[in-house]
């Protein structure tokens, strides 16, 4: 049997005892003694951690087949009946092993730095070459004391399920990239704003929003517009959506069309994103109105962002 253990541990000292299970053996000679009919290894009888069933496994003469030679090894194992259909297929813990010492007072506690998966494939894991016997059995050092007694003990870290994650992708090849919006009539406009009808874009509800009357002050100087999410798009939680799109003015008479870049993170307050001076009424007037009093506009969407979410959020 090998633990494949990694090579890097955390060695450090701890006051507080064990909390998932601890072994106290009275007479270290008769312990040792008693695990030479049982392949060098004593089991513990189960106990619970982490809603799962667990023995602690000790070698006090090391675990030759790990090589664990001159060393004391410890293990843990989980039950399999604790694996099962409506348990996850693998079982991620933190382990760290304890070796109290009486000199210090305290527990001298190593772990690993990663986290190990237990599974029906896997039961066992541990560390192979925890404390050097001869650290441990030489008396000065305050491991064993009061006669043959000393002190084992693990903590058995279960880590929850990961059922909370999200998946954000970026949509660059929309099937209908654009949505245009044709206002006639738009100098005796009254609405401020003037919302378009509701149209799609990567799965989202969006509108535009015109502010004919302008959204900044002074009043009447400048045109607004923007982009917002739809009244009816409903989000998540926190949940925020990447837009890159041209939002465009037409010239009616030629090609001198007037554009901007949109490069937001929706939603950005009530009234979405966008330009409170896209362009000053005066110009509007000049050269982006028809002789029929029409305003053509367009938006034209780059990427726009969608997230999945876990079940359980």
């Amino acid at each position: 049997m090998s633990s494949n253990i990694s090579s890097t541990t955390l060695q450090s000292w701890r006051q507080r005892p064990p909390s998932s299970y601890s072994i106290k053996v009275q007479n270290l000679f008769q312990f040792e003694s008693s695990t030479l009919h049982s392949d060098g290894k004593y089991k513990s009888r189960r106990f619970s951690s982490g809603d799962y069933k667990w023995r602690m496994i000790i070698y006090p003469k090391g675990n030759d087949k790990d090589n664990g030679s001159g060393f004391i090894s410890m293990y843990v194992e989980i039950d399999s009946t604790s694996l099962t259909s409506k348990t996850p297929i693998e079982v991620y813990t933190d382990l760290r092993f304890f070796v109290f010492n009486k000199k210090e007072n305290k527990y001298f506690t190593i772990q690993d730095v990663e986290s190990k998966p237990f599974n029906t494939l896997r039961t066992m894991w541990g560390l192979s070459q925890v404390l050097p016997l001869d650290t441990f059995e030489d008396r000065k050092n305050g491991y064993l004391f009061d006669g043959d007694y000393c002190e084992f003990g693990v903590d058995i870290i279960v880590a929850p399920p990961p059922t909370k994650w999200e998946i954000l992708s970026f949509d660059v090849d929309l099937p209908y990239t654009k949505f245009s919006w044709t206002v006639k009539n738009f100098s005796v406009i009254q609405e401020n704003p003037l919302i378009s009808d509701t149209f799609t874009k990567g799965g989202k509800e969006w509108v535009l929003k015109m502010y004919p009357k302008s959204y900044s002050t002074p009043t009447g100087k400048w045109f607004s517009i923007f982009l917002a999410i739809a009244d009816g798009e409903i989000l998540e939680d926190d949940e925020e959506i990447y837009v890159k799109a041209q939002l465009k003015v037409e010239d009616p008479y030629g090609s001198n069309h007037l554009k901007k870049e949109l490069n937001y993170w929706f939603p950005i307050g009530p009234i979405g994103s966008g330009f409170p001076q896209y362009v000053s009424m005066a110009e509007l007037r000049k050269s982006y109105l028809d002789k029929e009093d029409t305003l053509n506009v367009e938006i034209e969407f780059d990427v726009v962002s969608a997230i999945k979410y876990s079940s359980f959020t």
